[in-house]
């Protein structure tokens, strides 16, 4: 199905399956994609081996905001729609994806002058459009003017499991308690920070995608696109 060249921003809580879908969606229209929660997941392992959050967890702004514009923070895009980040040139690779990483990027991410650096890595892929971005605030702050907007709404008990089942996938020693303690602690912060808070907009499409396969979600959105855009395959 060949479709315009849009902006398809993909919105929701953490875990609801962002990532899967939008990266599913890209490769499915040869669109790039853009996991821009992995570029605020770059910034905390960067705060966190730099000693700017303290083992307390309090955070040391200032230095934060110094040292930030020497960050040197590259990503790039494989044939199968992966990434690969790099931080001053080093690879990081599932470092950033760590329980302790999950810890501690929303207060990072709440941080104006960390969003700014991030929506200026961002804001320059949607000149041409024909991307995917998922994220918190995308179609509300960093592309208001998408002509998709999807948010994804799934309960905490099903985002705990799957995050859950990941994390122990990949070696890490975590209970489903503390995974579920993490979402809930994230979803509060990321809905009630100051600066561009995680909120529906108010022209998105909403998609529970809790008993959906990412087949069934694709079909959702394509039958979504066809009717948005008036496209006969």
């Amino acid at each position: 199905m060949k479709i315009p060249d849009i902006i398809i921003a993909v919105d929701g809580y953490s875990s609801a399956g962002k990532s899967t879908f939008a990266r599913s969606l890209a490769a499915e229209f040869g669109f790039f994609y853009i996991d821009s929660g992995a570029l605020y997941r770059c910034v905390t392992l960067f705060a966190l081996e730099n000693g700017f959050i303290h083992s307390d967890m309090s955070l040391d702004e200032g230095g934060l905001s110094r040292a930030l514009p020497g960050l040197d923070l590259v990503f790039t895009q494989t044939d199968n729609m992966r990434e690969s980040f790099l931080i001053n040139g080093r690879p990081v690779g599932d470092l950033i994806r760590s329980l302790e990483i999950s810890n501690s990027v929303s207060q990072i991410s709440s941080l104006a002058f960390v969003r700014d650096y991030v929506n200026g890595i961002l804001q320059p892929y949607g000149k041409k459009g024909r991307i995917v971005m998922d994220g918190r605030d995308i179609g509300t702050h960093v592309f208001p003017n998408a002509q998709l907007k999807i948010f994804m709404a799934t309960s905490l008990e099903v985002r705990s499991q799957r995050r859950y089942e990941e994390q122990i996938a990949k070696g890490e020693n975590v209970t489903l308690e503390e995974v579920t303690q993490n979402l809930s602690k994230r979803d509060y912060l990321d809905s009630h920070r100051e600066i561009s808070p995680l909120v529906r907009a108010e022209d998105s499409y909403l998609l529970d995608n809790g008993n959906m396969t990412v087949a069934s979600s694709l079909a959702w959105v394509k039958g979504l696109i066809q009717g948005k855009f008036g496209i006969l395959e």
